[in-house]
Formats: C-alpha cells, sequence, structure tokens
C-alpha cells in the first residue's frame, strides 16, 4: 500500500509500507543481491579448491610405494593390531581419517600374515622375523584360535633355519603365547610378563533392570543355554559355570602345552609360576627360562643393525613390515610366493578358483553394514552369486561367529546347502563358531577347527523384554487395549507375556531346537540321541569337540584350503577370491562421517573397559531382531580374559 508520508525538512515522499523510501529499499537490494551473489561465488570456488585438495589427499594415500626388499632384511611383525579373519573392508580409509585428526586403528588379516610367513621362509633376501609390540585385540580378532595359526607360522619359518627375534615391553597372555616360539626373547629391564591364567566375567545386567522397572521373560531348551542369564540372574547358574570352567581349562591346557614345550619346560611348570606370580618381572621371568635375557629396546635395534650390515649407521636396520610385504605376496596356491618389487598381479593363472567367504561376527537380520554383525540377507544374497558364478570351483566358509538370530542363520544355510548340491564346501573355524556360527556349519564336507576354538551351543532360545515398571510404576504412563483376537497384542512391550502366550513361543522355540538336532544329526551322522546328549546349549572346546565328533579335524584356515583344493581337484596352482569384497570409497567415507567407525570411548582405564562393556551388552540387546523372536546365540558375550 501507498502512503503519504511527513520527512522532515517540510518534505513529502512516496514510501511504501515498510517506512523507508522506495530509492532507498532497491538500494538494500541491490547490495544484499550482490554481497549474496559474491559470496556464492566465494563458496563455489572455495569448494571447488577443496574438492580439488581432496582428490590429492584421496590420490596420495590411495597410491601405493612400491615395497623395496633389501637383501638381508628382517621381516618386522608389529604385533601392536588386530588380527581379524576378513580382509580390510575399507583399505586407505585409515589414513585418511588419520589425515583429518581421527585415529585410525592398525588391522592385519589373519590369512596375509600366515601367508606372508610362509613366503618369507623361502625369500632369500629375507634373514628373519622380528617380533614387537601387544595385541589390541577388538571385536572378534585377535582370538587364542587365530593365534594358534599364527604361531603355526612363525614355527614353520623357525624351521627353515632363519632366526625369530622378540623384544616385549609389558607382555599379556596372547603376546607371550605368540611370542615364546622366538629362538631370542627379550624382555625390557622394566618390563613384565602379565600372565595370571585366564577368566571370564560376564556382566548381569538383572538388578539395573529391577531398578528400572524393565521385565524379562524367557523360553528355551538347554540347560546350559546361558545367553539369557544376563538378564534373569544376577550370577551364573551351576550349568553355566561348569561349562565356562571345562572351557577355560581346555583352552588354558592348550596354551600353556605349547610354551612350556617351545621353552623347553616341564610339564606343569607354567602353572606353578602363574600361581605364585601372576605378574612377572624381568628378572624372575628370566631366572625363570620365561625369557631368555634382558635387554632395553635400542639394544636390540643396535643388534639388528648389526645383524643386518648396519652396524654403528645412523639408518635403522634393514626391515620390511609384515603388511607392506603382504602385499607382494601371491594369494592364489597352496605354496605362496612373493614377487619382485611393486604389486603382484593376481588372479591371471591356476587350475581354478576357491572362494573364502568369512562369516564374521554376530548373526542377524537384515543388509546392514555396522562391523561386527553378519547380515542374513546381506550374506544370502552373496552366496548366491557364488553359486552362481562358475568360474568359482569350490567354498571355503569361515566362520568367527557366536550366533544369532535363527531365521538369518537359516537364510545362509539355505544358500550353502544349495552351492554344497553342486560344489564342495568346507568350512573352517576360527575363535568362535557356535550356535548359529555351528548351524550354519552344517552344510560342509569337512569341518576344521583348532583347539582353542569355542564351538557347540547347540541350544535355542527367545526373550521378551517388556517396560511396564518403567512406563506405568516410574513415569506414570498406562495403557489400554482395543482387539479382534486373543493374540492380536501379544508382541507389545508394555506387559508381560501371558502364560498362554508364552506357552506359544515355548512350542516354536522347541520346534527350532528339534530342527537344529536334527540338522546336526544330519551333518555329522551322528544318532539323534547322542547329539541331544552333547547339544542342550554346552559350548565346547574344539579339542572337546573332535572328540564328540562335532568337528573332523584340527587346523586352521590353510589347512582347510589345502583340502579344498584337494577334494576339487585344483592342485597346487589355483586363483583364490576374498568375500565380502572390498566396499566402495563413498560407501566407506560416508560411515566414517556418521561416526560407524573409529569410534573410540572417551573413557580409558578401568572405567573405560566398563562403559565398553556395558554398551557391548546393550548393544548386542539391541540386535535380537528375529522375526520369530528365537535365536541360536552364545552367552552375551563370552570374553576369555
Amino acid at each position: 500500500m501507498l502512503i503519504w508520508r511527513h520527512w522532515p525538512a517540510g518534505r513529502f515522499s512516496l514510501a511504501d509500507a515498510g517506512g523507508l523510501p522506495r530509492f532507498a529499499r532497491m538500494k538494500n537490494f541491490f547490495t544484499s543481491f550482490f554481497a549474496t551473489l559474491s559470496a556464492l561465488i566465494i563458496f563455489f570456488i572455495g569448494a571447488f579448491i577443496c574438492c580439488f585438495l581432496f582428490i590429492g589427499v584421496l590420490a596420495a594415500l590411495g597410491e601405493k610405494k612400491p615395497v623395496a626388499v633389501q637383501s638381508g632384511s628382517y621381516l618386522v611383525f608389529d604385533m601392536a593390531a588386530n588380527i581379524q579373519d576378513a580382509p580390510a573392508q575399507a583399505e586407505g580409509l585409515d589414513q585418511l581419517m588419520e589425515a583429518f585428526g581421527s585415529k585410525g586403528r592398525h588391522q592385519l588379516q589373519l590369512r596375509e600374515v600366515t601367508r606372508a610367513l610362509q613366503a618369507a621362509a623361502k625369500d632369500d633376501a629375507i634373514k628373519g622375523v622380528y617380533l614387537t609390540g601387544s595385541f589390541r585385540s577388538q571385536g572378534y580378532g585377535s582370538g587364542f584360535a587365530a593365534l594358534k595359526e599364527v604361531r603355526d607360522a612363525l614355527e614353520s619359518f623357525k624351521a627353515s633355519g632363519k632366526p625369530v627375534k622378540a623384544h616385549l615391553d609389558y607382555a599379556g597372555t596372547r603376546e607371550y603365547y605368540v611370542a615364546s616360539v622366538a629362538d631370542d626373547l627379550v624382555l625390557d629391564p622394566y618390563g613384565a610378563i602379565e600372565m595370571p591364567g585366564l577368566a571370564s566375567q560376564p556382566m548381569f545386567l538383572t538388578g539395573a533392570f529391577e531398578k528400572f522397572g524393565i521385565g524379562v521373560q524367557v523360553t528355551r531348551v538347554g540347560k546350559y543355554k546361558s545367553a539369557v542369564e544376563p538378564y534373569l540372574l544376577k550370577q551364573m547358574s551351576p550349568e553355566n559355570r561348569e561349562q565356562i570352567q571345562k572351557l577355560l581349562d581346555d583352552v588354558w591346557a592348550a596354551l600353556t602345552t605349547s610354551i612350556e614345550t617351545a621353552r623347553k619346560l616341564p610339564a606343569g611348570a607354567l602353572q606353578k609360576v602363574v600361581d605364585e606370580k601372576g605378574l612377572i618381572r624381568a628378572d624372575d621371568a628370566k631366572k625363570l627360562k620365561l625369557v631368555d635375557r634382558i635387554a632395553y629396546l635400542d639394544e636390540m635395534l643396535d643388534e639388528l643393525k648389526a645383524a643386518t650390515g648396519r652396524k654403528g649407521s645412523s639408518q635403522p636396520f634393514k626391515q620390511v613390515a609384515i603388511k607392506d610385504y603382504a602385499r607382494l605376496v601371491s594369494t592364489g596356491g597352496l605354496v605362496a610366493k612373493r614377487s619382485g618389487e611393486g604389486k603382484l598381479e593376481l588372479g591371471k593363472s591356476g587350475n581354478g578358483k576357491i572362494a573364502i567367504v568369512y562369516a564374521e561376527g554376530e548373526i542377524v537380520d537384515g543388509t546392514g553394514n555396522d562391523d561386527g554383525y553378519l547380515y542374513g540377507d546381506k550374506t544370502a544374497r552373496l552366496l548366491r552369486q557364488i553359486r552362481q558364478d562358475d568360474s568359482i570351483s569350490a567354498v571355503v566358509l569361515r566362520v568367527n561367529s557366536p550366533g544369532g538370530s535363527v531365521t538369518a542363520s537359516e537364510a545362509i544355510l539355505r544358500e550353502l546347502r544349495l552351492i554344497h548340491k553342486d560344489k564342495p564346501v568346507i568350512v573352517s573355524m576360527g575363535t568362535v563358531a557356535a550356535s548359529g556360527g555351528y548351524w550354519i556349519s552344517t552344510a560342509s564336507d569337512r569341518v576344521f577347527a583348532e583347539p582353542a576354538t569355542i564351538t557347540g551351543s547347540i541350544g535355542v532360545f527367545g526373550m521378551f523384554v517388556n517396560f511396564q515398571g518403567l512406563a506405568t510404576d516410574k513415569l506414570g504412563l498406562t495403557f489400554d487395549t482395543v482387539k479382534t483376537g486373543r493374540f492380536a497384542d501379544a508382541a507389545t512391550v508394555i506387559r508381560p507375556k501371558t502364560e498362554a502366550e508364552l506357552a506359544i513361543f515355548q512350542a516354536s522355540v522347541d520346534w527350532v531346537y528339534d530342527q537344529f538336532i536334527g540338522k546336526v544329526s544330519d551333518a555329522r551322522k551322528l544318532d539323534r540321541k547322542t547329539v541331544e546328549e552333547i547339544a542342550q546349549g554346552r559350548v565346547w572346546s574344539g579339542s572337546e569337540a573332535l572328540k564328540l565328533k562335532l568337528v573332523d579335524e584340527m587346523g586352521g584356515l590353510a589347512d582347510a584350503v589345502k583340502y579344498t583344493a584337494t577334494k576339487a581337484g585344483l592342485g597346487d596352482n589355483f586363483r583364490v577370491a576374498e568375500y565380502p569384497r572390498k566396499k566402495q570409497f563413498a560407501e566407506q567415507f560416508s560411515e566414517a562421517l556418521e561416526g560407524r567407525r573409529h569410534e573410540e570411548s572417551s573413557f580409558s582405564g578401568p572405567v573405560g573397559v566398563f562403559v565398553r562393556e556395558m554398551t557391548a551388552e546393550l548393544k548386542s540387546l539391541s540386535k535380537l531382531n528375529d522375526p520369530r523372536g528365537v535365536y541360536a546365540r552364545l552367552p552375551f558375550e563370552l570374553r576369555l580374559n
């Protein structure tokens, strides 16, 4: 609306309802317009420069320098890593995140470590192996079964006549178990060996749930099926204590026997030391023959300089990191060999192809991307592609899983059975292959496991959480229901299940357990009554599982691949394809920005350990997404410390 307005000096001017003269408004408009336009131009120029720099960073990170292996070098195995079964899904992203100020995590793949050691044993340029650092176990990585394979590879390297040297600072059971194979085992003067024995200390949430008014009801089969105990009890049941004690005893016996043999100690000597000391200081470790000598790191490095022809030099000793060396080692064939400098050309020769499929993590429904989880639909689709790939002659399924969703486990097993109709399927059990992990192992020609493998747990449970106490008693919330059927609201979480509803769910659990028993009976060619006796949800070590005929042979992934090649008639020369494939960079970067990678607790020390363990328990609970509500899973979380 146009109005007449009186202005100072007795003049009148045409203005708009805003109160400013029109020419002033126009002036402000053009000023704002050009300012905005300038800002947009500057923004796009800046964005272009940032993209250019970003692409440059990616190119620099993605471009790997040729690996030079100097004659007389030591292969350096830095144990400050998490050794996982599957190859890295996001290679190069660690360096990128570190470039932007985020802390990366050092990962090594088990197979790249063992094949690098195998190739180095025959490589004239490699003079020996040097071990250092301490393992950083995460998720299902660096378990004792996997470390057994690493240790076996080191023993084979030593058998070639080349030395294995190790310098330890503060060594735990894992580091000492691996390093005990060394010819020259050195401990820092202020270092120690912390080897008090194995322990499992589950967390029980029952008391906390009671305080917050959270109720839990369960249906289960198997007196040893203890996965639900953290939500029902405040301490272990006698059956659970019995099975965990037996498991710990079996694993511990395998570790101590191997160490005593390597260190030439009498049987039982290590147990005596452990019970007397627990924390073994350097002087005591030397007296007890647990180490060969005591020396500072700089003294060890000077010795390695002399051994590699650089005595007195300011240069470091001749060396190549095991991860870099592994880039030069072929992935196919029974015999690992390294090429010259640069990246080895793979997959262009061989009589056929073996697919190694890594089933690692808790089994859940869906098609997600979270680390530490094996998604049923996603894995089934991958197996379907492998089944339809005529270039693949056989499959090795590497299982490192505590199980989980029955529906997801069956989806995976179904595809494995279809593959098995036309191609050999061999199972290699890693650190844990129990419950649902054992379920998916039943479609195979042969099952390999290590003595320290955690397996069995043939049992089923259902768990139902309700928040009635929290919602009504604590928060004052009330609910009402209208329904057209007796069980229409049976899935609710605002009240406990009725006896009739629990009976329905129990019948479902009983049926699934019966199916599980049948699958094991058929696959292992065991009488059904025999399976029922050794099932009951009980956890077994790999060595006990062999006695019970739940597995066929003691051996690692390399043994499984060797057997598979023979079974498929491929000879010694074949190609290997590992699945799942690496993620596209866009997916990797998106996940990193969403915070799904490199997340580390801001807490450290004992508080950090407690927070991480509690978070892991609650995250596992949140992943119980089977549509039936039925699960074949290990106890949450069975950790051997």
